[in-house]
């Protein structure tokens, strides 16, 4: 068969038997996404499969479709045979029937008798349960098999399917977590590479380049566009071509993801000269504690909001060191001081997407009915919040960054002078970013941070790996 690995089948007819229970009734349309063209059609991007498909229906291949009919207890696999004039292009593939064989499925129809079934089981009324559409072809497949109009698909969205899928694929299974630690062990390898190139005079698209290479050797791809910049005020700035410079930090995010497409996310941020300047060292250490802090905060029944803001005390305190902050930090933190300088959330939910889910919503992924997630500044990009339970794999990453745009916003509002020394704060206008982050996972008992061996990152750590 091909390289593809698939869990054992039982695997997945109990997933999709554990969905169908919780869904109750209808039909539960599972949308496989496409290849697409980067130039023409026959010059594609990477392909990667939708994860919740690859999370009932395990076939990591294009142009699939699933139909789980809940009201009969019957799955249907529709995709078409690879042609002969298929055939010369890519090599012999298994046949569709041999890979649904592997995970449970015993009917497959061609691609065209989806939008047939489905118009039979409107017909009859028989609701049909889909997922948020995130890509085009999921929008024109709406469009053609159930008459939607594209602008209106989003708000057909089965809010009890996204429930039920949240419900399950939130908390990680033993085999998902030994695949996530894959996932972090190389991400480890990609960092400490990253970190010791920065010591050459090499540009952020080399560093970006040879780390994406190291993902896609070890048999799968990159989580996400690696962040490689010494420009780390800016969140989410790409590798440019530009050199790293020497009187500057380097700030890498970056993640693999396994050939069974679960992720890793890590940030490592590093002295580009091999040694942190006294500001530098001060400045990092802070970030260190928030998150050293933050991840001994997570535990079962804890908010993670609660740890964001956390995090967010224990960065204000250090500002309050170097005179940056002023006043009460709890009373700093009520007034959304730390948001000028922690703009992102502490961390997200990560297993088969790197930020696991987000496709379904937010809200749905990262907070309850009980719990609202915020839509002011500072608090709008956390995407978690809910209480944190066993089985949850998250990302902890506090940062500090000093933006000079934000900056000299406020000051020139004056906003929140009662806590923030402008005067200090501008000798750092041009400090950039620090960031850390671990991939953690919550345990009965507590958590535990994922991965065999940890990308150094201690001062003294991150120092002595980059003098050897």
């Amino acid at each position: 068969m091909a390289q593809q690995r698939f869990f054992e089948k039982e695997i997945y007819i109990n997933r999709r038997n554990i969905l169908q229970q919780k869904v109750g009734g209808g039909l539960i349309l599972l949308l496989g996404n496409e290849e697409s063209g980067m130039s023409y059609a026959g010059n594609v991007y990477p392909f990667r499969q939708d994860s919740s498909f690859l999370y009932y229906i395990g076939i990591d291949q294009p142009a699939l479709a699933a139909i789980i009919d809940v009201d009969n207890n019957h799955t249907i696999l529709f995709g078409d045979e690879l042609t002969i004039d298929d055939i010369v292009w890519t090599g012999p593939l298994p046949p569709l029937t041999e890979m649904a064989a592997y995970v449970g499925i015993t009917t497959v129809k061609p691609a065209t008798e989806a939008e047939l079934y489905l118009k039979k089981a409107v017909e009859k009324g028989q609701q049909v349960h889909y997922l948020p559409p995130y890509r085009p072809e999921h929008l024109l497949k709406l469009q053609q098999w159930l008459q939607i109009l594209p602008a209106q698909a989003p708000l057909g969205k089965s809010v009890t399917l996204i429930k039920a899928i949240v419900a399950m694929r939130s908390y990680k299974e033993p085999f998902e977590i030994e695949e996530i630690e894959k996932a972090v062990d190389i991400s480890t390898a990609m960092h400490k590479t990253a970190m010791l190139l920065a010591m050459q005079p090499v540009t952020e698209a080399h560093i970006a380049g040879a780390i994406t290479g190291m993902a896609i050797g070890a048999g799968g791809n990159i989580s996400f566009p690696p962040i490689v910049t010494t420009n780390g005020e800016t969140l989410h700035i790409h590798a440019q071509n530009r050199p790293v410079y020497k009187d500057k930090l380097l700030l890498c995010d970056a993640g693999a993801e396994t050939g069974m497409r679960y992720a890793g996310d890590l940030t490592r941020t590093v002295p580009v000269n091999g040694k942190f300047t006294a500001l530098q060292k001060q400045m990092y250490n802070t970030v260190l504690n928030a998150q050293l802090a933050a991840i001994a905060a997570c535990k079962p029944g804890v908010l993670y909001k609660d740890v964001h803001g956390l995090a967010a005390e224990k960065l204000l305190e250090g500002l309050k060191e170097v005179g940056i902050v002023t006043g009460d930090i709890k009373d700093a933190v009520a007034n959304d001081v730390h948001t000028l300088f922690f703009q992102c959330g502490l961390g997200h939910m990560m297993g088969l997407d790197v930020h696991d889910m987000e496709n379904l919503g937010e809200q749905f992924v990262g907070y309850s009915e009980n719990l609202i997630k915020g839509t002011s500044f500072g608090w709008k990009s956390l995407r978690l919040g809910k209480a944190l339970e066993p089985g949850f794999v998250l990302t902890v990453e506090p940062g500090l960054y000093f933006i000079p745009t934000l900056i000299d916003l406020w000051k020139a509002e004056n906003k929140l002078s009662a806590f923030i020394n402008y005067s200090e704060l501008d000798k750092l206008r041009q400090f950039g970013g620090i960031r850390i982050e671990d991939d953690v996972l919550i345990t009965p008992t507590g958590q535990r941070i994922l991965g065999n061996e940890m990308a150094p990152k201690t001062v003294e750590e991150i120092e002595t790996f980059l003098e050897n």
